[in-house]
């Protein structure tokens, strides 16, 4: 009969996504997550079969931390405004997460339709806010979004990798005017 587990999958999770948001994913050791569980490495074992295991379950959680923050947005108005915001936020507040999900080469992406696939129901509630919001086909949206999250992914970059630092206003004016110049020029199509 296998081990008792000492601790939850979750709590397990939870700390992992710690260590990494502190150190980065080269951080995320089966000892310094046993120590940041209070414990040794073996308790990890109970719940995954190795640290590969872990790590793909911390990119998940980081990813549903990413949500979340984008999430805020969407009662916001302008919803897709604020996502782009929220993004730049997570960069400067998360900035191993950042780097973690959208530098570091953990998709299978080669072009910006498979970025959009990997970014899930995100990507999907934005596109369909800015059709509702601005009148445009599906088309038309897709084709803001991937120019304005491309934009905002540079500005995120440079925050991650703190290259740059932005104050609220400076964002919003950096995105609003991306935004406006792009939606003109799809409009104008």
């Amino acid at each position: 009969m296998p081990p008792k587990p000492k601790f939850t999958r979750e709590e397990i999770i939870d700390a992992a996504l710690e260590l990494v948001s502190e150190k980065g994913m080269e951080g995320l050791t089966s000892r310094d997550l046993g120590a940041k569980l209070g414990s040794s490495a073996r308790p990890i074992f109970t719940v995954f079969k190795n640290m590969e295991e872990v790590q793909q379950e911390v990119l998940r959680a980081a990813m549903k931390k990413f949500e979340n923050y984008a999430r805020k947005a969407l009662y916001c108005t302008p919803a897709f405004k604020q996502v782009g915001i929220q993004m730049i936020l997570f960069a400067m507040e998360e900035p191993r997460l950042y780097r973690l999900l959208f530098m570091e080469g953990n998709g299978a992406a080669k072009n910006f339709e498979q970025v959009f696939d990997e970014l899930g129901e995100t990507a999907v509630v934005c596109v369909e806010t800015i059709q509702k919001d601005y009148g445009l086909d599906a088309a038309g949206a897709k084709a803001l979004f991937e120019h304005v999250w491309i934009f905002t992914f540079g500005i995120g970059a440079l925050c991650a990798m703190d290259r740059c630092r932005f104050s609220q206003e400076e964002i919003n004016e950096l995105l609003g005017q991306d935004f406006a110049a792009m939606l003109m020029r799809i409009k104008a199509q």
